[in-house]
């Protein structure tokens, strides 16, 4: 049996490992925003968290990059996962920290079985409702026009964003926060596409499914069919012989 290639078994060794650290990262990045008279340390052990969770995130690239058999290849069609790398190097903001690790744990999302796929559609959705309810409170909470103050507000206005209803009753006002609302947007119908295709791939599966096991039916019927004729035949056959046999004798 072939084996895998080593960048594969590193992908399928690493995954769950990032996820788990990708909660800590989730975590992380909440305590400071939802409580924001945590002590100092709270904070500063925080933020580590945070730069640890995307070192890994940026070595594990490195590691896969080495592993890749073309490494010109893998750089061209993994340049989202090297800008996400990049990303946080621009300016030390916790929001572009954020929006790399989103964009990584996308990337490897993607690289789990179609089967599992709206496993990891509804958890996108959680966890941008939730990064995204975070990040709007930090960047609007301090705004003397903002309207977002509480958890409760953000979560509620990340929900209608997500879904494009958008009732108005609470929006940015920062243009940060506005950059996250359009993110949100673009989410949200790029999810609900996701699911609607998988909803509508998953019907034509079962129609298709339905229609061999049918067609197979129809075949296994008109053969059977055609035998029963040929035994009328052979069984009419064999009674005419009799009939010429006694009529002779």
């Amino acid at each position: 049996m072939k084996r895998p290639p080593a960048q594969a078994r590193w992908e399928r060794l690493t995954q769950r490992p990032l996820f788990g650290l990708a909660l800590v990262f989730a975590v992380a990045y909440a305590v400071p925003i939802v409580e924001p008279d945590a002590s100092p340390a709270v904070k500063s052990a925080c933020l580590a968290v945070e730069w640890v969770v995307w070192a890994a995130f940026a070595v594990d690239y490195v590691i896969r990059l080495l592993l890749a058999e073309r490494r010109r290849e893998f750089v061209r069609t993994h340049w989202l996962d090297l800008c996400a790398v990049l990303l946080p190097l621009i300016q030390p903001l916790r929001l572009l920290r954020l929006v790399s690790t989103l964009l990584l744990v996308g990337q490897r999302a993607r690289m789990a079985s179609q089967i599992r796929l709206t496993t990891y559609v509804g958890g996108a959705v959680i966890g941008l409702m939730m990064f995204g309810s975070l990040a709007v409170l930090s960047v609007e909470r301090d705004s003397p026009d903002g309207n977002i103050k509480t958890l409760g507000d953000a979560v509620w206005w990340s929900f209608t964003t997500m879904t494009t209803v958008g009732y108005g009753d609470h929006a940015p006002t920062t243009g940060l926060g506005r950059m996250l609302a359009v993110g949100l947007m673009l989410s949200g119908i790029a999810l609900l596409g996701v699911v609607t295709a998988n909803i509508a791939a998953w019907f034509i599966a079962r129609f298709e499914m339905d229609d061999v096991e049918e067609r197979r039916q129809t075949e296994a019927i008109r053969l059977l069919t055609e035998e029963v004729r040929a035994l009328r035949a052979e069984v009419a056959a064999l009674s005419g012989d009799r009939v010429g046999e006694q009529q002779v004798g």
